[in-house]
């Protein structure tokens, strides 16, 4: 098992992509701290992943933190401390906890001023405060040991407007975020990236895929073609055993572009449609006929797709 020996967290591990990260990471024998509020808290279950973790090989650990309290957050980083004598080898930012709010308002189509104002601490206290205060407990422990990986899960909501105001300036923070890290970490061995996920069949998607009509849209066809929610943590998974991935250091990865390098599939056996291949944007766009004689290798590079939706 690649990751035997290594010690991982996983913040916001009770379902959806950080539950299947999670798993994944147990599958390649790391031991999993799985984090997640009490029951009653959250609308998932924190232990729930932790038979399955085991039964594939490795530890899981699941631990009550409410990542919107940062003294919570500061007493679980002092526990992995004392637990595994100063070893910590991955951290996975996911913890999020404005999902069921922004889909919300959008089904309202509402405007960010039609919101309360704190509507941004809901989507960013934890979605990207925490996420530093994670991401500096965890440093301090990875610099002693001058190695580690951090993972901040975003989304292309960072690089073009995406749901709402609140979210997209989140989801940029973070990718900037683990730019900058990357600049004052690369020198101890440290790596800091952001990972995209693309459309990913989360218990909350499922669900509304249950609705015909929503199946049969585009956005519901979309999803029906993504990701089970356990892809993510196959990159997290490859990127962990690469002895060379600190020369990606800063950068915004996608997991269909990993998949291709590493050669992982999803555990289905497909391989999950890649927004930056061209034969698929000309499908969504309608041009399906045109879509066939383009090979799915072929991609838009990242530098045209940032380009196309700069401001400067």
């Amino acid at each position: 098992m690649a990751l035997r020996g290594q010690i991982a967290i996983v913040t916001g591990a009770s379902r959806g992509i950080g539950q299947g990260i999670a798993l994944q990471l147990g599958e390649a024998g790391a031991t999993v701290y799985v984090t997640g509020r009490k029951p009653g808290q959250s609308d998932g279950n924190t232990k729930n992943g932790l038979p399955k973790i085991s039964d594939r090989g490795g530890k899981g650990i699941a631990v009550y933190v409410d990542h919107g309290n940062m003294e919570e957050v500061k007493s679980f980083f002092s526990r992995i401390d004392e637990e595994n004598n100063g070893q910590l080898d991955i951290l996975v930012n996911n913890a999020y906890a404005a999902v069921n709010a922004i889909f919300s308002e959008t089904s309202k189509k509402a405007k960010f001023y039609d919101a309360e104002p704190e509507f941004w601490d809901l989507v960013n206290n934890v979605g990207l405060r925490n996420h530093y205060f994670c991401s500096v407990y965890a440093s301090r422990l990875m610099v002693k040991n001058g190695k580690g990986l951090i993972v901040n899960i975003s989304s292309p909501g960072g690089l073009t407007y995406l749901f709402n105001v609140a979210y997209g300036v989140g989801k940029q923070a973070l990718d900037r975020m683990a730019a900058d890290m990357a600049m004052e970490l690369k020198s101890d061995g440290i790596t800091s990236v952001s990972l995209w996920p693309g459309a990913v069949r989360t218990q909350i998607i499922q669900g509304a895929l249950k609705d015909e009509k929503y199946a049969a849209s585009g956005v519901g066809q979309m999803f029906l073609e993504g990701e089970s929610i356990e892809y993510a943590g196959k990159a997290v998974v490859a990127l962990a055993g690469d002895k060379r991935v600190i020369e990606k250091t800063g950068r915004i990865l996608s997991t269909a572009d990993l998949g291709d390098e590493y050669g992982f599939v999803d555990i289905d056996g497909r391989r999950p449609p890649n927004f930056r291949s061209i034969s698929y944007a000309l499908n969504r766009a309608g041009w399906t006929k045109t879509s066939q004689f383009i090979p799915g290798w072929f991609k838009c590079p990242g530098w045209v797709i940032t380009a196309f939706c700069s401001k400067l």
